[in-house]
């Protein structure tokens, strides 16, 4: 037996397809996470990984392989970088948006701020909001406000240090609403108008997230309601605020100078990150073919731009000259970022703009990894045809696939097409930003610590546990269990994975992680794939397009493929998961591209 392996080194996997050169027949496939940057010579221990998986899978001895074949995929490296574009400022100590996981009572208090002590000096029908100082225990602070209300003084909401807005609400003869958790109430200002709103379970503020509500409360002018707009933008979403107006204080947002990309193609251009996405895409396009790209010194594009090229020189042993950013994808987004002034942890969601980067080299670190595999193995290596070259080979064994026919190949890092038409023509293109990017935004957007459980919610359909015996999916549908669930995932969203139920350590409900993952591959997956698909058609015009097999390991998604079909749709384009070889789904595309070019040569699909 005389075998041959195809060997493709992606961002995220490493997958090999073996088949026999005399029968031509493919025996067996297999698949590891790759080792180290694609490209580089740490590929090689996940290459040996994935050889001997597919060996076994085939129960092939390693000595019948008699050629192994890499492909010429230059080294590609991405990453990502976060530019807030505004903030928001709160001066003289008003607060904003404080949203405490349990306030108090409901609805809508206003009045003046006053200390609790002060209660049993006013007078009926003063109507006051009452700040309760950490000393004071719930007990305490409930009898004084029932004294104040027996005595006719409209006691219309409190601010509480502790955690005791609904021990104290508990208690009271008239419902108020509370907000509580205020870790610096010394700081609340005193005799000045305030709002405290707090929302029904289930519901979000309608007040004092909304401007016109805002002036209503506090007398405004139409030339004041203009300036109240970043407080309502920051309250949006939220089951509680309190808004204090002072003489002097202001809430405002302020936009950050976040520094210029500039842009180095058949002409040269300058963007500041704080135009956002669709005017950087623009200037891109302007300024295409892309040679290079570099950040003004001192902001974080400019240091997340220069780290890209000095990791790839560093692991490529190659000139810091020598290395170019290739392509960037810049998203407009939002990040949680705390309020500049406030004084309960105020969180408002500022605007932002995600970056990823691709920098590409020579192919001399292909060459490096090929030596290394043949010192290693005692095969000969071949570096085989273009990579988008080989996805193509591969994806024709998709059945009913033909020429003409394009490829969306969706991995981790990048976006890659080709298009081969009726005469073996193949044009293709690589695009920054793929899986870790969608990871990235909705790990910033819904302010988790962990790479992973973003990496989770972008995998994996969610579920609220609503009893210890069954769960509500995202869909709607409820799913019931004869055992009890652990008690610590009692009314928590989780991701439903190969593993069970992982808890999602967040405030936000279901429908908003599901929008924001949404809305994240959205923004990557299908924006990408409409710009490489525009790339490689002949006219500029996706429409020329008729089919399109959708290859890597994003293909495998739950919802991307559908939603790129369904971008799609509307041009008339065939779009769908590809089956490489009938069997292996979309993935081994490359691998298996590999293995046909050279059994059959580089102009036929192999079928």
């Amino acid at each position: 037996m005389k075998l041959i392996a195809g060997i493709d080194i992606g961002n995220s996997t490493t997958e090999v397809a073996i088949a026999d050169i005399e029968s031509k027949k493919f025996i067996s496939s297999g698949i590891t996470k790759t080792t180290g940057i694609k490209g580089t010579i740490d590929n090689v221990p996940g290459i040996l990984i994935a050889l001997n998986n597919a060996a076994s899978n085939g129960g092939i001895n390693m000595e019948d392989i008699k050629i192994i074949r890499i492909n010429e995929a230059t080294p590609v490296i991405g990453d990502v970088a976060m530019e807030t574009i505004t903030e928001t400022i709160i001066t003289e100590s008003t607060m904003i948006g404080h949203n405490p996981t349990t306030p108090g009572g409901v609805g809508l208090g206003i009045g003046t701020t006053v200390y609790i002590d002060e209660l049993q000096n006013l007078h009926a029908g003063d109507n006051v909001i009452c700040i309760v100082p950490p000393n004071m225990d719930f007990e305490e602070a409930a009898n004084r406000i029932n004294s104040a209300l027996d005595n006719n003084v409209n006691v219309n909401g409190a601010i509480v240090k502790k955690d005791d807005a609904v021990l104290i609400c508990n208690r009271l003869k008239k419902k108020i609403p509370i907000v509580d958790e205020v870790e610096l109430i010394d700081k609340v200002p005193l005799n000045m108008k305030a709002a405290v709103e707090v929302a029904n379970p289930g519901e979000t503020l309608k007040v004092l997230s909304n401007p016109y509500g805002i002036a209503t409360v506090f007398g405004l002018t139409p030339e004041e309601t203009k300036h109240v707009i970043p407080v309502a933008r920051a309250l949006i979403g939220n089951r509680s605020a309190v808004v204090i107006k002072t003489p002097q204080g202001e809430v405002k947002e302020r936009v950050i100078p976040a520094g210029k990309i500039i842009l180095f193609g058949k002409s040269k251009s300058e963007v500041e990150i704080g135009s956002g996405a669709e005017k950087i895409m623009e200037r891109v396009d302007d300024v295409k073919p892309l040679t290079d790209v570099s950040g003004e010194p001192g902001t974080n594009v400019g240091g997340m731009l220069e780290r890209v090229k000095q990791v790839m020189s560093k692991l490529t042993k190659q000139p810091l000259s020598d290395m170019h950013i290739q392509d960037i994808l810049a998203v407009d987004t939002f990040i949680p970022q705390q309020v500049k002034g406030g004084i309960a942890g105020e969180f408002s969601l500022e605007n932002a703009v995600g970056l990823a980067a691709m920098v590409r080299t020579n192919k001399l670190p292909m060459q490096q990894i090929a030596k290394r595999l043949e010192d290693e193995t005692g095969i000969k290596v071949d570096i085989a045809g273009v990579e988008a070259n080989m996805a193509i080979l591969g994806a024709l064994t998709t059945p009913g696939t033909s020429r003409p026919i394009a490829i969306l190949d969706m991995g981790g890092g990048s976006t890659d097409a080709a298009y081969i038409d009726k005469k073996g023509e193949v044009r293709s293109i690589h695009h920054a930003g793929a899986g870790d990017m969608v990871t990235m935004l909705i790990k910033s957007e819904l302010g988790l610590d962990s790479f992973e459980v973003a990496e989770n919610i972008k995998k994996y359909p969610l579920a609220k546990v609503e009893s210890l015996f069954n769960i509500r999916l995202e869909d709607g549908t409820v799913q019931f269990f004869e055992n009890p669930l652990e008690s610590s995932l009692f009314a928590k969203v989780a991701v439903i994975t190969e593993n069970g139920l992982e808890p999602i350590s967040t405030k936000y409900s279901m429908e908003k992680i599901k929008v924001v993952r949404r809305d994240a591959k959205r923004k990557v997956f299908v924006s990408n794939a409409m710009r490489a698909l525009k790339d490689i058609s002949s006219t500029g015009d996706i429409r020329g397009i008729e089919f399109v097999v959708l290859v890597g390991g994003s293909a495998l998604d739950f919802e991307i493929p559908d939603m790129i079909s369904d971008a799609l749709a509307k041009y008339g384009i065939v779009c769908g998961r590809g089956n490489i070889r009938a069997k292996e789904g979309p993935r081994n595309a490359v691998a298996t591209g590999l293995v046909l070019s050279y059994l059959y040569g580089s102009g036929n699909n192999g079928q």
